[in-house]
């Protein structure tokens, strides 16, 4: 099969040519979408659009990666269209008291964490994929954004497309990208969030730290968890709209957990957003252990900063979560929650 002036072999070279993009591509989708399950769903929806239109495919006018990102472009700004932005609570609400009840946002689309174990198979190193622009903290910014602003956001600043390759992939003018990007550094800048953190620590300490706060956690240590926060350090539990910061409101809402939730807790550990450490936490209930949470903690050389706990279904699953655990293993399965 003749492409360009590129030659391919059948339907399995294709495949072959376009295969090697896809994690980069997923993690992309996930940028634009915030959502683990819906990125997953657009990387499929790419692939099947780009092998339909193969024949299409001209390598004299552009870079077959070039190509594949504007498919998957297209897909996500018309997925945008119909499914809007998905913010965390801190982006959305005031604070509220860490004693107060919690109360669902049961009309809101929430922005979700991403399995490491989505990437590491495709991109262990982390080299395509730029793992710092995955955290959870940059995602939420990008919610803030109009879908465009953050394709050119994600396209030239994450990914270094130049200013006229993001115009093709936008299917727009070197002019509307750069006005677009402009205006998406300034907002991204009014949020307060950067891409990249500057002395953030390494993988290891920062598991560490998260290795210490589950000891403390075991214990039901509120003291011991508290002495591990910096002292505007912040909670938000999705889909609950509460929120709050600072470290003695963090110790009074623990408190209060422990006392209704219980002092049994088995905890397993994940990763996630491109090395982010957090925890699965299970909480005694009757002969086993039942999935309570899953918390992601953003964690700073002066102790653990942000700590974004999810639940629901969609986001236990995408972890790949069983849904009780007992004293020799999983019960069931994530998505029976």
């Amino acid at each position: 099969m003749e492409m360009g002036r590129g030659v391919m072999t059948g339907e399995e070279g294709f495949d072959r040519r376009i295969e090697p993009f896809r994690t980069e591509l997923l993690a992309y989708c996930y940028r634009m979408l915030g959502s683990a399950h819906d990125a997953e769903d657009l990387v499929q929806d790419t692939y099947l659009r780009a092998w339909r239109a193969q024949e299409q495919y001209d390598d004299t006018r552009s870079s077959l990666r070039t190509w594949l990102y504007r498919i998957a472009t297209n897909a996500c700004l018309t997925a945008l269209e119909v499914r809007g932005r998905r913010p965390l609570p801190s982006g959305l609400v005031a604070a509220s008291d860490p004693l107060e009840p919690l109360v669902q946002g049961e009309h809101a689309a929430w922005l979700q964490p991403l399995p490491d174990s989505l990437l590491d198979a495709g991109d262990p190193a982390g080299a395509v994929i730029g793992r710092s622009s995955l955290r959870l903290a940059f995602a939420a910014a990008l919610q803030h954004l109009s879908a465009r602003q953050r394709g050119a956001l994600i396209l030239r600043d994450v990914l270094s497309f130049s200013a006229s390759e993001t115009a093709e992939i936008l299917g727009t003018t070197v002019v509307s990208v750069n006005s677009s990007l402009q205006r998406a550094r300034t907002r991204v800048k009014e949020v307060g969030v950067r891409q990249e953190r500057v002395g953030e620590p390494s993988t290891a300490e920062q598991r560490a730290w998260v290795e210490r706060y589950m000891k403390a956690f075991e214990l039901a240590d509120v003291e011991g968890l508290k002495r591990l926060l910096t002292e505007d350090v912040l909670m938000e539990m999705p889909p609950m709209l509460n929120w709050f910061s600072g470290r003695s409101n963090y110790g009074l809402f623990m408190g209060w957990v422990f006392e209704k939730a219980g002092k049994d807790w088995l905890l397993k550990e994940v990763t996630a957003n491109g090395g982010q450490p957090g925890f699965a936490a299970y909480r005694r209930v009757g002969g086993g252990y039942e999935l309570h949470t899953l918390q992601i903690f953003t964690v700073t050389a002066e102790g653990i900063s942000r700590n974004s706990v999810f639940q629901g279904s969609e986001v236990f699953a995408a972890f790949g979560l069983a849904a009780r655990l007992d004293a020799q293993g999983p019960v069931d399965v994530g998505d029976g929650v």
